[in-house]
């Protein structure tokens, strides 16, 4: 069985579109769990207006940010299977029924699919470096995130190795807990548009936090201390990628006029290069 986390806040008018886009796949059995991440908008009652018994809610007494609702799903998940969906995204029929076949024949822990891009209204075509690739990702991993949260599977188990989201992060929280399970695990890749991702509206958290380099060189600074131990080439890779990271950061905060930025840029260029 899929665990259907959505996490949602302030999005009365948008969840209700991911949520029937779960209720609409077939040939899958699944559980639907939205997580409201204390909204002020109304969203839990709507949610409960027009969907009922057909999900699972959980209502945060605090805001605690994308990672934090989506630990609370985990920790609420009773399936097999953990599937993401944000709130703003979708899912196309037969989904959930595609990668359950996929992940079945290939005997992976990890299934990522390709998506439709949609933009102010408009779909797009993604450049090339948001390219997505099954197998060992690892080293593709490392520049941005290359699996959108919506059309991940990830066995539960996987889940118990690595550890959840971290909530320390506000953004790149997904580029972060893909680094730990790209550096373990390979990934299926369905090279079939199985979601709609829609962007441009004002409270995308990359449209919240500005230098968003600053999570990516947080998180590899952990994976570094932290993680596994990593082969020398993909240890040289990935200490290479932060100090280029953290030095367009520290550029940044210079001429942003940024002293405490400039300071812990510097201090991680130290620490690696």
């Amino acid at each position: 069985m899929f665990s259907v986390i959505i996490p949602v806040y302030n999005r009365r008018e948008l969840v209700g579109r991911a949520i029937r886009s779960v209720l609409a796949q077939r040939d899958a059995e699944y559980e639907v769990i939205v997580v409201d991440d204390a909204s002020t908008d109304g969203t839990p009652e709507a949610v409960r207006a027009q969907f009922g018994a057909a999900v699972e809610l959980v209502v945060m007494e605090r805001n605690g940010g994308v990672s934090s609702a989506r630990n609370r799903g985990l920790e609420h998940a009773r399936g097999e299977w953990i599937a993401l969906l944000d709130s703003d995204d979708e899912w196309l029929p037969g989904k959930l029924a595609r990668q359950a076949a996929a992940l079945a024949a290939s005997g992976l822990l990890v299934c990522h699919t390709d998506e439709i891009w949609i933009r102010n209204g408009v779909r797009v075509n993604p450049h090339k470096h948001h390219r997505k690739y099954g197998g060992d990702i690892f080293l593709r991993a490392l520049p941005l995130c290359v699996m959108s949260p919506s059309s991940i599977a990830i066995h539960r188990e996987v889940f118990a190795a690595v550890g959840p989201f971290d909530e320390e992060l506000p953004a790149c929280e997904d580029y972060e807990l893909w680094l730990r399970i790209a550096c373990r695990y390979e990934v299926e890749y369905l090279a079939e548009q199985l979601i709609r991702k829609y962007g441009g509206h004002d409270d995308q958290l990359s449209q919240a936090h500005y230098a968003m380099d600053r999570f990516r060189v947080y998180a590899l600074d952990k994976l570094l201390r932290e993680g596994p131990a990593l082969s020398p080439e993909r240890r040289e890779v990935a200490q290479a990628m932060l100090v280029c990271k953290a030095r367009i950061v520290h550029k940044g905060a210079i001429k942003r006029d940024n002293l405490e930025l400039q300071v812990s840029m510097r201090q991680y260029m130290d620490r690696w290069q």
